[in-house]
C-alpha cells in the first residue's frame, strides 16, 4: 500500500462547510434519517446509519439531534428522500460527481444545472464522468491519531487496500464490501474515526491553475452550498500555492 498525499483541495473545501453548520447538521440529519429509515434504527445493526452517526459526532452533532433523526425515520411525517448522483465538468476539464438526496427531483436538477453554467461547468449524462473513477470505501482519521507508519501498520493489519497520509489527515480506503468491516477492526488501533463511507476515488487527477482553479472552487462551493447535496467529488489537484492565493 502506498502513503502518497493527495486531496488536500478535498479539506480545503471542508472549511466553507463549517461557516455554515446549521446546514451542515441539516445534511448529516437528513443522511442519518434516510440511513435509518432503509435498515434498522440501530447503528450496531445498520452499516450506513453508523457511519452517518460517526460522521455527525466528527462534526460535533449533538447526541439529542443524531436520535431525533434516527427517531424521525419511524414516523409517519418522514420525508421521503430519492437518492440521485449528477455528473459533469467543471473548469478546466475537471471531472465532477455530485450526490444528493431530495424529496424534489426537479428543483434539485435546477439547482445543480444552474450552479454548473454560472461557474464555468457543464452537466452531463450520467455515466459521463464515473468511468474515470473508483467506486470505494473511505475511512478518515486526523492527523493528530498517530504518524503515517503507525496508520499504515494498523490498516494492512485490519485489511485496508491503500493509504494516503499527510498534515491533513489520514484517508484509508478499501473495497465497498469490507468498508465496515476494517472501519470496526481499525478502531481498537486508532479509535473511532472521523467518517466512514462511499467514495469517488478518480483515477486521474487534473491540475488546474489560475482562473480556471478560482472559478472551480467557486463551483465546488456552490454545489455544495445546496441543501439536497450530500457530497460533491472531483477529480482536480490544486497546487498548494494557487490554495494558499485563493484561501
Amino acid at each position: 500500500m502506498a502513503g502518497h498525499s493527495k486531496y488536500k483541495n478535498i479539506m480545503y473545501r471542508k472549511g466553507a462547510q463549517d461557516k455554515k453548520r446549521s446546514a451542515l447538521f441539516s445534511k448529516l440529519s437528513r443522511e442519518i434519517t434516510v440511513a435509518a429509515k432503509m435498515g434498522l434504527p440501530d447503528p450496531e445493526a445498520n452499516a450506513r446509519l453508523r457511519a452517518a452517526v460517526i460522521a455527525a459526532r466528527a462534526q460535533s452533532m449533538p447526541k439529542d439531534n443524531i436520535q431525533r433523526s434516527i427517531d424521525k425515520a419511524a414516523g409517519a411525517d418522514a420525508e421521503n428522500y430519492e437518492e440521485i448522483r449528477y455528473e459533469g465538468f467543471g473548469p478546466g476539464g475537471v471531472a465532477i460527481i455530485v450526490e444528493a438526496l431530495t424529496d424534489n427531483r426537479n428543483r434539485t436538477a435546477t439547482n445543480v444545472r444552474t450552479a454548473f453554467s454560472k461557474n464555468g461547468g457543464n452537466l452531463g449524462a450520467g455515466g459521463s464522468v464515473s468511468h474515470g473513477f473508483e467506486r470505494l470505501g473511505l475511512i478518515e482519521y486526523p492527523a493528530t491519531v498517530g504518524d503515517d507508519e503507525k496508520v499504515l501498520e494498523a490498516a494492512i493489519e485490519a485489511g485496508a487496500d491503500d493509504v494516503e497520509s499527510d498534515e491533513d489527515g489520514h484517508r484509508i480506503w478499501t473495497s465497498i464490501d469490507t468498508l465496515h468491516e476494517v472501519a470496526k477492526a481499525l478502531e481498537p488501533m486508532l479509535g473511532e474515526g472521523e467518517g466512514a463511507k462511499l467514495a469517488w476515488r478518480p483515477s486521474i487527477e487534473v491540475e488546474v491553475r489560475g482562473e480556471d482553479a478560482q472559478q472551480l472552487l467557486k463551483l465546488l462551493d456552490a454545489l455544495e452550498e445546496d441543501d439536497d447535496v450530500q457530497t460533491v467529488w472531483g477529480n482536480e489537484k490544486v497546487p498548494d500555492e494557487e490554495l494558499a492565493n485563493l484561501a
